[in-house]
């Protein structure tokens, strides 16, 4: 049993560390996964090839084991980087009351999916003129994937969106391996519908819906304000992207618990175009009918494609 049990911690370890280095060392991978096959015959000596015995092979799964965490969690997040332009910058607030100044919101103006007119404003926002939020999916591909967005409507001022995302270096691309052994920060945009909700409707080309949330005023001004706070720790403290548990949903999930405590884990976490069902069953989408007709009435892409050139785009969506 003990031989086993040896065999498939080795067989782990080896997976994870494998995985590791192709993320880590992505212009060195030969290089770095030929030093851990090394590391693993090694080990595999000690156990079968030593007149030691066994303890011998323990000792030293053990140590590559030690070696190959110390090394992954000694790996800190970074403000540093040579970031891509659309997640350069990272929401900030100050609240003073009722009154919020926000910094480095984004307000891109895109002509395809990766080229734009680029500007960044501020923006001073009023809660007690917060009148009601949305969440916004937008899915590729599989449905079940999706991505999530919550927008914050004003009584007087144009919609505001949060999304969190990975923060990306220039010329990288999103990928969930990469998102699992730290490959990229966790990043909150703040934007304008025009820059965020477009860009992944029509540049993008992507299926997104718009779901109107039944929430409090109370609940408004907390989730908002939790938003900002979050913003502004990324800024103090930058923090690591995580495909799993740290990512647009769950990083939602955790702000929504501080006001619900006690709300249920969900496979939504994991497949976020379920999450519609989750808030249904939850009583938090507003509109008659089933979950079909609300996620039907909810698509919000080919309106937007269809858009005219002088409309206002979170007017349009919205009619």
């Amino acid at each position: 049993m003990k031989a086993v049990l040896f065999w498939l911690i080795l067989a782990l370890i080896s997976a994870w560390g494998a995985a590791a280095l192709w993320v880590q060392f992505a212009q060195a991978r030969p290089y770095a996964l030929a030093g851990l096959a090394v590391a693993v015959a090694l080990v595999a000596w000690a156990r079968l090839g030593t007149n030691w015995g066994s303890g011998f092979g323990w000792i030293a799964l053990f140590t590559l084991t030690a070696v190959l965490l110390l090394w992954f969690f000694s790996m800190q997040p970074r403000q540093d980087r040579d970031w891509a332009r659309d997640v350069s910058r990272i929401v900030k607030g100050q609240v003073e009351g009722d009154i919020v100044r926000l910094d480095n919101i984004r307000s891109f103006r895109w002509q395809s999916a990766t080229e734009a007119e680029e500007a960044w404003t501020s923006r001073v926002v009023d809660l007690t003129k917060l009148t009601g939020a949305d969440m916004i999916t937008s899915s590729w591909g599989n449905p079940m994937i999706a991505h999530l967005l919550v927008s914050f409507r004003f009584a007087d001022a144009d919609p505001l969106t949060f999304s969190v995302e990975i923060r990306r270096e220039k010329g990288e691309k999103f990928s969930a391996l990469g998102g699992f052994f730290r490959q990229f920060e966790l990043s909150l945009i703040a934007a304008d519908e025009a820059d965020i909700v477009q860009w992944r409707a029509v540049a993008r080309g992507e299926e997104v819906h718009l779901y109107p949330l039944d929430l409090t005023p109370a609940q408004l001004r907390a989730v908002f304000l939790s938003y900002v706070e979050l913003g502004n720790e990324l800024n103090a403290a930058p923090a690591w992207y995580n495909t799993a548990l740290s990512n647009c949903v769950t990083v939602v999930w955790r702000l929504a618990r501080e006001l619900t405590p006690g709300l249920p884990l969900d496979k939504s976490l994991i497949l976020p175009g379920y999450l519609p069902d989750y808030l249904n069953r939850l009583g938090v989408l507003t509109g008659p009918g089933t979950l079909p007709q609300k996620r039907e009435r909810s698509l919000i892409s080919p309106r937007a494609r269809a858009m005219p050139p002088d409309a206002d785009f979170s007017a349009w969506i919205r009619e």
